[in-house]
């Protein structure tokens, strides 16, 4: 496959994020409705994804606007940590994509201190009876003291981060003990993964998987395959443990081996036969594609190449079926699929799907 509709994919990306650096400013962009994104408040799990765009961008152009509004965007996430009660685990999507990469690129102490506060906090949502990482706070009657979720696999490199930076192996002790728990509670034998897992809270007993945002619980959300994918990659990456690498193999080889023929699953894996209608996830293919590429570069060389070229089908496919038409959206990615049981941000551009895109295709340009 040559290169040229790379080239092309990272010219739209540039101009498309340029063009909306002017609408967006130092807000946090979420879903699309009708082509234009809702923004969302600082405390929403989706607020790093702007910021982190930007930072995406701004790494091949040094465009300074751009860097302008990124730290903007920083200095709001980090007023979050003032009001904690209404943190949750995404605190690694938050401040993993703003704090870290201002630290990063600016060498911004007090951005890092930001993201050292956001880690103490995801340790503190460390439940040792079940060794699991509460998601959420409760929102009004539901209790979600016991409650894990798919997700949080992409949260726990803020914690293997915070133990390199300040040399205290105690939040790499808990990212490893949730994902060992992660490897026994989740993992379906196909390779499929639940989005929620129950406990209880008190005893750590697991008393369930919920269907979250999947069709049934015992479903196969494809949003929370592509998380397991990339989060289980990443765990492998910062502890070297082989556990985490062939659970981050046998989800990609059931995501691969189950998507239609465009390369862009449904929302889910196991709708019933007749739902050819129902939506893709834009967003859960352009994860999972980066989350390949990821693999691709921690497993040898023969075996990689099969990990991005599936990487590569995937992102020719987004940027062939999936940008077409994008004029009249403010979004990259078209037919995302965020929360398809609760009718929100269905067939939308996502700011997360948009995100991962872009990373996926500057992983592929330095492949």
């Amino acid at each position: 496959m040559d290169n040229v509709w790379l080239e092309k994919a990272w010219e739209q990306v540039v101009d498309k994020i340029e063009q909306t650096s002017h609408t967006f400013g130092a807000a946090f962009p979420n879903g699309t409705e009708h082509g234009r994104f809702v923004m969302t408040s600082a405390h929403d799990w989706v607020a790093g994804f702007w910021p982190g765009l930007l930072w995406l961008v701004y790494s091949e152009t040094k465009n300074e606007r751009l860097q302008t509004l990124a730290v903007a965007c920083e200095e709001q996430i980090s007023q979050t940590l003032w009001e904690f009660e209404h943190l949750h685990h995404d605190v690694g999507f938050m401040f993993g994509l703003s704090s870290i990469k201002q630290y990063e690129h600016l060498e911004d102490e007090a951005a890092k201190r930001h993201a050292l506060m956001a880690a103490s906090l995801l340790a503190g949502r460390f439940n040792p009876a079940g060794s699991f990482i509460r998601a959420w706070p409760n929102w009004g009657n539901e209790d979600h003291s016991g409650w894990a979720i798919i997700d949080c696999m992409m949260n726990l490199p803020l914690l293997y981060w915070a133990s390199e930076v300040i040399a205290d192996p105690r939040y790499r002790h808990i990212a490893e003990l949730h994902a060992d728990m992660v490897l026994k509670e989740f993992m379906q034998g196909d390779g499929s993964v639940h989005h929620i897992v129950a406990f209880d809270p008190e005893t750590g007993a697991r008393v369930e998987a919920l269907a979250g945002q999947g069709y049934a619980a015992d479903s196969a959300w494809s949003r929370g395959a592509a998380w397991a994918l990339y989060g289980f990659a990443l765990s492998y990456k910062y502890t070297g443990k082989e556990t985490y690498l062939e659970a981050a193999k046998q989800v990609a080889q059931f995501f691969l081996a189950n998507l239609p023929a465009d390369k862009v699953p449904y929302w889910d894996f196991r709708l019933p036969k007749d739902s050819d209608d129902m939506p893709r996830d834009s967003s859960a293919a352009a994860i999972a594609a980066s989350g390949l590429l990821e693999i691709a570069s921690l497993v040898g060389t023969d075996e990689g190449l099969r990990y991005k070229q599936a990487a590569e089908e995937i992102l020719f496919s987004l940027f062939h079926n999936y940008t077409e038409g994008q004029e009249e959206s403010q979004g990259l990615l078209l037919h995302g699929t965020g929360y398809f049981m609760k009718d929100i941000h269905v067939d939308a551009s996502l700011i997360y799907g948009d995100y991962y895109y872009v990373e996926a295709l500057l992983k592929l340009k330095y492949a």
